[in-house]
């Protein structure tokens, strides 16, 4: 399979990263993009894509193009692209595009699919929430969640509630990654070394997150199971319900969605 992608930021090289580590693809089956060639070049270098210096050249020999241009580039970068995608798959990474804004600006010659993944994919840990409204074939949406299935976990959702979940995937990882810094400080503050603190916390969230996953039971009950009556697990609990820990995250999650 020959992919494309045209932009070639943050989550564009997070998905180029995890498809090789997950040996779905080589460096040699993606073409990419991007108006600021240097740097273009220097991530070509470091993940292995092939780097080109039009988006024509891009998308000439690849089956699915991945749209990861900004939101507010999309019209002026893709429309004069109409012809050169006609049969193609176009997979569009870019906040707000969904199935309905691409096919007014693409129409029913190109194969159209909105998704929404995150950072995590590079290290196929992602989860990737995909539009149920599409105009792709059956085989090739196959390949498209092939793809994304080999860099994490992907979720179909309707258009109308993909905004509200991204803000919760797309910006969740930097809400952990704070949630990651904190618990470390509290554990540099009391002696231990930060490099082990920060090993010691992502350990332990990627446990807590895979216990939950694995039994499906409510984050309250897995909470309870470590909160013995006086014991040290539920004075914490109590400090971060004090501190306002679950309005923050609330707050967090509508601040990013509005």
């Amino acid at each position: 399979m020959k992919i494309a992608f045209i932009g070639m930021g943050n989550m564009a090289q997070a998905l180029a990263r995890g498809f090789i580590k997950a040996d779905l693809l080589q460096g040699k089956d993606m073409t990419a993009f991007a108006p600021n060639q240097d740097k273009l070049r220097q991530n070509a270098a470091a993940i292995g894509f092939v780097p080109c210096g039009e988006p024509k050249v891009a998308i000439r020999e690849a089956e699915i193009v991945f749209a990861a241009c900004k939101p507010y580039q999309m019209e002026k970068v893709f429309a004069p692209l109409k012809s050169a995608l006609k049969g193609k798959t176009l997979v569009s990474v870019a906040s707000g595009w969904t199935f309905a804004k691409l096919h007014e600006l693409l129409g029913d010659e190109v194969q159209l699919q909105y998704i929404l993944p995150n950072t995590p994919a590079a290290v196929c840990k992602g989860v990737t929430i995909v539009e149920s409204a599409h105009s792709v074939s059956a085989e090739r949406r196959r390949e498209v969640f092939a793809l994304l299935a080999g860099v994490g976990q992907v979720v179909e959702l309707p258009a109308n509630i993909m905004s509200a979940a991204s803000s919760v995937t797309g910006c969740g990882p930097a809400f952990a990654a704070m949630i990651i810094e904190g618990l470390a400080d509290g554990a540099v503050k009391n002696g231990v070394p930060r490099a082990q603190a920060y090993e010691l916390v992502a350990g332990m969230l990627i446990g807590a997150a895979s216990l939950q996953l694995e039994t499906g039971m409510h984050p309250g009950v897995l909470k309870d199971g470590v909160c013995s009556p006086g014991g040290t697990t539920i004075k914490g609990v109590a400090a971060l319900e004090e501190a306002g820990l679950r309005a923050a995250l609330i707050r967090a999650v509508d601040a990013s969605l509005n």
